[in-house]
């Protein structure tokens, strides 16, 4: 079994070296792991569904050989556990000597494996592919105090190749991972104050804030995590509401289809490309955006959520809803993806304390070589400063995952400053970022919008807090420290700086 699995990638495991014998030094051994599903992609998941993965292990495994003339290069792949016990059992016998984990795929649990035997680990991020995975099992291990695991998440493949290297002049794993957070932070340019782009932020106090909150509704349609419901009622008098996919269902089928092609109209007039998405699905679109404002009319609710992938996976909807929360999200309502309420409260509370801001709900990917947080989702606002502010432009593209349906690649400006949280009121805490927005990036994987910031503070702290928190955070442009500072101090909650 372990070796059809691996069969794909034999070209690359092959290095062609021999063991000389006579006294002469014997290379030491590394075991390269690729952790991800198949070469190529079988299903929806980051990057993408049908992802070619070969040229981009041959790249990484050819510019290991080439960098590091001294470590004789194996390699494999591994999609879970099982394949890596049998691939580390195997290794006992060679000597293995380091290994080195590619999270390719999200959620492969393999590096836990390669951890446990006790030898270097060096953890590397296959940007915008594995980096939700990535980054919650860094933050686990940082936080259990692992001291044979090593990690490097950068876009610069050198940075990749000097980070193996370091393992040439450590003599434990202890030592091989302290040369590693040398190198890392070495290769991460310096924070420079910058200059940014003027944004006056109007905002409500926080009295008048946590008053209004107390009104809202939000829907949960489909599902409902992280499980905080009782919470966000008890501390911030927010009510969430579950909806089944089939009232959500009902409303799309009954929606007004002459006011859905209105709607899929002016999306095609006012979008600034439109790619792989036929008229028809714009329709279906726009007829979701209906459904959603129906439901959001009927329980008199300022926000819904809904468990997009899971539901238009399990058939249970035929459209996605990307489009329709963009919709929401530009007049100053709240349309929050994945049914995440963590992520839709915090979305409420921005929209609220801005008088319309909204907030992107986003799976962040961090890249050292560029010093840049990525704000990564398949959907995103293009009124970034409210309702009555300018807008910017937008493409409508397929759902990256599955390159199904319809999302948004919003075209954010750059220059301003973003203030990034999330609400733990189960406890009583606020999660904070800021950060200057410095690109839109084009990388053709993983969510179509990436909005790229350059985070105030000391970028190795954002590899901490994503066990505890989760993937998911919440951006809006504008600085809004004091605002949030102050509501924090009026609901007795502490703010964990996350940078």
């Amino acid at each position: 079994m372990l070796k059809s699995a691996c069969a794909a990638c034999a070209a690359l495991a092959t290095c062609g070296f021999s063991r000389a014998a006579g006294g002469v030094k014997k290379k030491r051994l590394v075991r390269v792991l690729y952790s991800l599903h198949a070469v190529k992609q079988p299903r929806p998941d980051w990057p993408n569904i049908g992802f070619d993965f070969a040229p981009v292990m041959k790249r990484y495994t050819e510019a290991l050989k080439r960098g590091c003339p001294g470590f004789e290069i194996i390699t494999a792949m591994a999609r879970g556990p099982q394949d890596a016990e049998k691939i580390v059992k195997e290794d006992q016998e060679r000597g293995v000597d380091l290994y080195v984990v590619f999270q390719m795929n999200c959620w492969n649990r393999v590096v836990q494996t390669a951890a446990a035997t006790g030898k270097p680990v060096l953890y590397v991020d296959f940007l915008f592919a594995g980096s939700g995975g990535f980054l919650v099992y860094t933050a686990q291990f940082l936080r259990r105090n692992t001291r044979n695991v090593a990690f490097i998440s950068s876009s610069r493949i050198e940075d990749v190749v000097d980070a193996v290297r370091c393992f040439e002049r450590a003599g434990t794993p202890e030592a091989f991972v302290a040369a590693v957070a040398e190198l890392r932070k070495k290769r991460t340019p310096p924070f420079r104050a910058q200059s940014v782009m003027p944004d006056r932020v109007e905002t409500i106090s926080a009295k008048e804030c946590l008053e209004r909150l107390r009104e809202i509704k939000i829907l949960a349609v489909g599902g409902g995590w992280p499980g905080i419901i009782p919470a966000l009622k008890k501390e911030l008098g927010i009510t969430v509401v579950s909806v089944p996919f089939a009232e959500l269902t009902g409303a799309y089928k009954n929606a007004d289809r002459d006011q859905a092609r209105e709607i899929a109209r002016r999306w095609e007039r006012t979008a600034a490309r439109i790619e792989g998405v036929s008229a028809s699905t714009l329709e279906d679109s726009a007829a979701m955006y209906l459904a959603q404002k129906t439901l959001l009319k009927k329980h008199g609710a300022f926000g819904i959520s809904i468990n997009c992938l899971g539901g238009f996976y399990g058939g249970h909807i035929s459209a996605y809803p990307c489009l329709g929360f963009h919709e929401l999200n530009n007049s100053g309502l709240v349309g929050g993806c994945e049914c995440d309420l963590r992520s839709a409260a915090t979305m409420s509370l921005i929209s609220v304390l801005t008088k319309g801001r909204p907030g992107m709900i986003s799976d962040p990917v961090l890249d050292i070589s560029k010093r840049w947080i990525v704000y990564a989702h398949c959907v995103a606002p293009n009124r970034v400063f409210g309702p009555q502010g300018p807008v910017n432009p937008f493409e409508i593209l397929t759902h990256s995952e599955d390159r199904k349906g319809a999302s948004v690649r919003s075209l954010m400006p750059l220059g301003y400053m973003t203030t990034t949280i999330e609400l733990a009121p189960e406890r009583k805490e606020i999660l904070f970022h800021q950060g200057v927005t410095a690109g839109n990036v084009p990388v053709d994987r993983a969510c179509r919008t990436k909005l790229a910031v350059v985070p105030c503070g000391d970028f190795e702290k954002l590899f901490t807090q994503w066990d505890r928190w989760g993937w998911h955070r919440v951006t809006a442009y504008g600085d809004l420290k004091e605002p949030i500072f102050g509501i924090a101090d009026a609901l007795g909650w502490k703010v964990l700086r996350e940078a």
